[in-house]
Parts: C-alpha cells; structure tokens; sequence
C-alpha cells in the first residue's frame, strides 16, 4: 500500500473505531459526540481528518506508553498492519524491532521453527542453530498478522510466551526469556472462532487486553477525496505520467462505490485509472466498469414506486434476501456468512430462527 507519511508509513489509509476493554475505558476522558477530537499527535505527516481516523490515533496517543498487548480486527485491505506499526511507532519500544509474521503465510510444519527458532539437529534440514522471530523482535514488537489462522498447537505455546514471557525453541531444552511486546491482527470474528472450537478462549482473552477495530472503507467515506488525491500523486510518479485530476462525476463515482477491497482496492483502482486516462482529467470512463457501470438507483437504493409501499415489509424482504445470498454463497457456512453480513454468528443465528431461515432449502 503506498506511503502517507514522510518515513515510508502509511498510515492516513486506515482509521478504526477503538474498543478498550472497560477497566481502561474507565480511566480515560470521552470526548463529546458533538465536538470533534483534537488532532492527536500520532496523526503528524498524516492525510485526512476524518472523525474515525482521529479517534484511532487519539487512542494510540492515549494507550501508546503502555506495553499491553493489542488485537487489531478488520477487513482485509483495511491496514491493520500499518495501524500496529502506528502502536509500534509510539511505544516505548519504537526505538526496537517491528517484526512481522504473517500466521496464514506460512506453513504449520515451519510456522513453530519461524517464531520460536530451533536447534541444530532439530527436524532434517536442521544444519545450524537458527533464532526465531521472537528473539528477532527483542527490545520491540512481534506483530501477529492472521492470528486467526495460528494452529491449535502453537497456540498453547504463544499463550506461554504471552503469561510467562518465555519459550523453547524447537529441539531445545532450554528456556529463554522474551523481550517482545505482541500486536495481533486478523479478520476473523475469533469470538466465533472460539465458539466454534477453533480457537482457544483463554488466548483470546489474553491478546485482547486493548481492542483496535478497522472499519471498511465504506464506512469513512470521508477520507475518500483526501486518498484519491495522494494515490493519484503516487501513481502518476510510479507510472511516469504528469499530474492529473480526478473530475466531479468520477469523484462522486468513487465516493458511492462500497469498496469491498477497502483501501488496497482504492489504490489499485486509481493506479489503474491513471494508467488507462488519456487526457489530463480521470473521467467515469476510466473507472473500472463495476464502478461506473452503477445506476444512481443502484448505489442509493431502490426508487420508491409512486404507489408507495409498505416499508417494513420491503426491509424485511431485503434482509432476508441479503441473508439468503450470503448462506448460499458460504454453503451455509454461518461463521463465514456472518462475517459477510458484518454480523456475529450469534446474532445471525438469532435472525434465522426468528425470520425461519434456519432449514436450507432442498
């Protein structure tokens, strides 16, 4: 994802709406609904201004002299790596180490040896002693990209390394102390996960001592203008191209649009865009066609019929079929259709025994 700030960070493309567990909350001034916060100061070199962002950075101000652990949650797209990097950043550790580990990437049989290293001789291939991420991170943060995607196994062991501060490595007797603070990142509802068996609760509760939420894009509509005009800059300098702009009716195009990719698919599509213009404006014909191609009907809403209509009876029909596609699209896979729907597994199965959607059609 491009860079915002001056030192190759970007921040300014995410903004989250904060959770802190209550006995924090407690202790921290809440600012009013109707004022807007104050510039905290993590946000320096940042673009935008939007209300979410200043509540995300305002928390990172706030929690940023601590060393709990944090989970980040959100889409995927939506930069949770560059909002731990900002909790990094303003820590007393951000003179150390941000290490990363992306939990989805790579494979379980290695996943053990990357974060905690190994012994020589421990498995075939073995040939020398070897650190881990966690010693890597000494003195900094070991950020845990994808944690929903960390085996049952290892999460016994994370959970060591999470109370106790030390690990083994692989092969090795010996216990070493650890020097990291964990960030945590995923896009699963792990309350569901645990609901499910698929992730531990009392690792949960450990990794969610501070919450930071990253809502979808299509929530901060806000921040739209303020990223198109930075991506526009960044692409024209990748792609060799003098400045452009972006006209009103293909602004208007990209501010409607839901962003199901969030900012990393805003990006792409203004590289794209700037690519593909012929002149010196970006017009709705250079947007991709699942953009333009939307009727005002279409990204509003339904047009209301000059008859009128029963409302209640529209929404819930809406709804239901919302819920329908979803099931349908996951093969009725409720954690995963919840997840789509925006929703808790409980709650969607709360809607399905009450609208009777819980029977799949034959």
């Amino acid at each position: 994802m491009s860079e915002l700030f001056s030192n190759n960070e970007s921040l300014s493309a995410v903004c989250a709406q904060p959770e802190l567990d209550s006995s924090v909350a407690m202790s921290l001034p809440v600012a009013s609904p109707a004022t807007k916060p104050a510039r905290p100061l993590s946000m320096r070199n940042v673009i935008g201004d939007s209300t979410l962002m200043l509540q995300l950075f305002g928390m990172i101000d706030r929690v940023g002299r601590c060393h709990s652990t944090v989970l980040i949650t959100g889409e995927s797209g939506t930069g949770k790596e560059l909002v731990a990097r900002a909790v990094h950043d303003n820590s007393p550790r951000s003179a150390g180490p941000f290490v990363v580990v992306n939990c989805g990437a790579i494979p379980e049989a290695l996943l053990e040896s990357e974060l905690f290293g190994h012994a020589r001789g421990a498995f075939t291939g073995a040939h020398q002693t070897r650190q881990g991420r966690v010693a890597a991170a000494k003195g900094g943060t070991l950020f845990l990209d994808e944690i929903g995607e960390l085996p049952l196994a290892l999460q016994v062991k994370l959970l060591r390394l999470l109370q106790q501060h030390e690990y083994s490595p692989v092969g090795d007797t010996r216990t070493m102390a650890a020097d990291v603070r964990i960030v945590a990142a995923t896009n699963k509802d792990l309350e569901s996960e645990v609901a499910a068996g698929m992730f531990r609760e009392d690792l949960y509760y450990r990794l969610n001592v501070i919450h930071l939420r990253v809502p979808s894009l299509r929530n901060r509509t806000d921040d739209i203008p303020a990223l198109v005009d930075h991506f526009l800059v960044q692409a024209c300098k990748r792609v060799g191209r003098s400045a452009l702009r972006v006209s009103r009716a293909a602004m208007e195009l990209l501010a409607s649009w839901s962003w199901p990719g969030n900012v990393r698919e805003l990006e792409n599509t203004i590289e794209r865009s700037a690519i593909l213009c012929q002149g010196e404006t970006i017009e709705p014909g250079d947007l991709p066609s699942r953009i333009r191609g939307l009727s005002a009907e279409q990204r509003f809403g339904t047009k209301l019929p000059d008859a009128g209509l029963d409302l209640r009876a529209a929404v819930e029909s809406f709804e239901n079929e919302l819920i329908r596609q979803a099931l349908d699209r996951t093969s009725w896979n409720k954690n995963r259709a919840a997840r789509l729907l925006g929703l808790n597994r409980t709650t969607l199965v709360e809607m399905l025994k009450r609208k009777r959607l819980s029977t799949r059609a034959a």
